[in-house]
């Protein structure tokens, strides 16, 4: 059993589940998702609405979510087939080895104490050959970098790249090196802006890609488990 708890502040904790925080479908995952799976899990899933989606839409025959925030879950247990209330890390002995096929992670690992760990002991609860789809802020975007480099300011926010609640902070190539230390094979590789007019493709256009990852706001990954022996360490 993992012993690390994740740290919920208490504003988080007590947040009404309506919040879109909560409630927001996760509709950018869709091309990364596959056409059907039969057991899903999602980490962090909020009321819930990501995986009621995945369920109306045929391509989720069972679903079970972990979710921390009480009032969230209260909705979530209207929506989702089995409903476990609690931090991951302790309610990972709760699921049965090499059951699931889909294992959704969507802006939760960056709020545990050791995702490498917790991710490793996911890992175990997928059959093989079992996707994974995980999202993850980009903390090498330019609204984090320039007020670092020009201003000296690193100031934490109530949400977005500097959410106060974030303990753990990834760019491109340790956001793989998450997935690859879990044993997981990286299949395919998304990147966003904030939102959809924000100018942040055109700047990334002018640039050539030569600076992508400065306007990416996030990193969306698809992954497999492999058969092959998990090692290593943060």
């Amino acid at each position: 059993m993992i012993a690390l708890p994740r740290i919920a502040p208490a504003e988080v904790a007590q947040a009404t589940a309506n919040d879109g925080y909560f409630n927001r479908v996760r509709r950018e995952i869709e091309p990364l998702l596959p056409r059907q799976a039969t057991q899903v899990l999602e980490v962090g899933c909020g009321a819930g609405a990501t995986l009621h989606w995945l369920r109306a839409s045929g391509r989720a025959l069972h679903t079970t979510g972990i979710e921390i925030a009480p009032r969230a879950a209260e909705i979530a247990r209207t929506r989702v087939d089995h409903l476990l209330l609690g931090p991951v890390e302790t309610q990972l002995e709760g699921l049965a080895p090499a059951s699931f096929d889909l294992l959704l992670c969507l802006d939760v690992l960056e709020h545990l104490v050791d995702p490498w760990r917790v991710l490793r002991a996911l890992r175990e609860k997928l059959k093989p050959g079992a996707m994974v789809i995980v999202s993850l802020p980009n903390v090498r975007h330019h609204q984090v970098l320039m007020p670092l480099l020009w201003r000296g300011q690193w100031r934490y926010q109530e949400a977005g790249l500097l959410d106060r609640t974030h303990l753990r902070f990834f760019g491109r190539h340790s956001a793989r090196e998450l997935l690859q230390q879990a044993g997981l094979d990286i299949r395919a590789e998304r990147s966003t802006g904030h939102r959809p007019g924000d100018g942040d493709f055109w700047k990334n256009l002018l640039t050539l890609g030569a600076l992508s990852d400065f306007f990416t706001w996030q990193f969306l990954l698809s992954a497999t488990r492999t058969d092959t022996t998990v090692g290593g360490t943060q």
